[in-house]
């Protein structure tokens, strides 16, 4: 069976077995990881409901892809720009194509409740030895009286500058 998925803006022709290299996924390698967005199913010219069929995968690694350079450049001013950039990538294993094949993520979703309970007891046994500390009263600090404050000191008026020679000789 074969499945067209999309995932990060691109699609995949998938089927059982297959790899793949995708825009990263959260995970590390080992884990199981579910691609919900079939597009297309189907088994050799028969088509499936692609609403029904689930696409599990195992991520075997995260990686980068090969390096792309950007060079930029503008005649007769002088400028030229080298970049380069390595887009992160994980690369995926197909382990199931099928209808309501969610094993993998049950399984997932099983350890997290396992842990979550292991911790779930550790927290009430915590707040049970701990007793509930009442708040400190805080007693308020006498106020002090405002010291009177002096009126501010007048500032001198500018003086007036006499008139110069030149404006005495044009009169």
């Amino acid at each position: 069976m074969f499945a067209v998925v999309r995932t990060g803006g691109k699609q995949y022709r998938v089927a059982e077995g297959d790899k793949i290299a995708v825009e990263k996924l959260a995970g590390e390698a080992g884990d199981s990881v579910t691609l919900g967005d079939v597009l297309l199913a189907g088994d050799g010219g028969d088509m499936a409901d692609a609403a029904k069929v689930t696409v599990s995968a195992e991520i075997i690694a995260q990686a980068k892809s090969e390096k792309v350079t950007v060079f930029k450049k503008r005649r007769r001013h002088n400028y030229r720009r080298k970049n380069g950039h390595r887009q992160q990538m994980t690369l995926l294993r197909i382990t199931a194509v099928g209808e309501g094949k969610k094993a993998p993520a049950k399984k997932a979703a099983a350890k997290k409740d396992e842990t979550e309970a292991k911790a779930a007891p550790k927290k009430e046994a915590a707040e049970k030895k701990a007793p509930a500390k009442k708040p400190a009263e805080k007693k308020a600090a006498p106020k002090k009286e405002a010291a009177e404050k002096k009126p501010a000191a007048k500032k001198a008026a500018p003086k007036k500058v006499a008139a110069t020679k030149k404006s005495a000789d044009k009169k």
